[in-house]
């Protein structure tokens, strides 16, 4: 009875570590024009095409991991656009001020209004990393607001996770 105890209270002990490892963060990127744009009209209906873009954004509120903070942040997407509303996924590679790098994959919706973004949402999770954010996992999300010169504000929040 006494080693059932025992065996309990590690397991209790071991699961509260790791839902301790978790550390939250969050900051704000500011995203300009796409660089880099290409849409093909699928031609089913008026203002249905597939998407390919890439955002430079640098962080106007940076978050920290591993006592570094984030600096600038490349996000390639595609996606579909119909109408006013697009879906699509992305893939970000991040850059910390000492030069390691964090590697994020994401998915979300946009309202577009004359073809440029007014507002985004969605999800995403680090899957990598180099230097001091190697084997960096994680999850969060993300709102932006566009501005009618094609730049993009985002918030984003969420926690992470380095091997010990």
């Amino acid at each position: 009875m006494r080693l059932k105890i025992i065996f309990t209270l590690l397991i209790v002990l071991a699961l509260a570590a790791a839902a301790s490892a978790q550390t939250k963060f969050s900051g704000t990127l500011q995203c300009g024009k796409p660089d880099q744009q290409q849409a093909i009209e699928v031609g089913d209906r008026p203002n249905h095409s597939f998407v390919i873009y890439q955002l430079k954004c640098t962080w106007t509120k940076s978050f920290e991991i591993a006592g570094v903070q984030s600096k600038e942040h490349v996000s390639t997407s595609f996606g579909e656009v119909s109408g006013n509303r697009s879906h699509g996924q992305d893939y970000a590679v991040g850059t910390m001020t000492n030069g390691d790098k964090y590697y994020v994959r994401g998915q979300g919706s946009a309202t577009l209004k004359e073809g440029v973004i007014e507002s985004i949402e969605g999800k995403s999770s680090f899957v990598g990393g180099t230097g001091k954010l190697k084997g960096l996992k994680g999850k969060g999300t993300y709102t932006g607001k566009g501005a009618p010169d094609g730049t993009v504000t985002v918030e984003v929040e969420g926690e992470y996770e380095l091997p010990k």
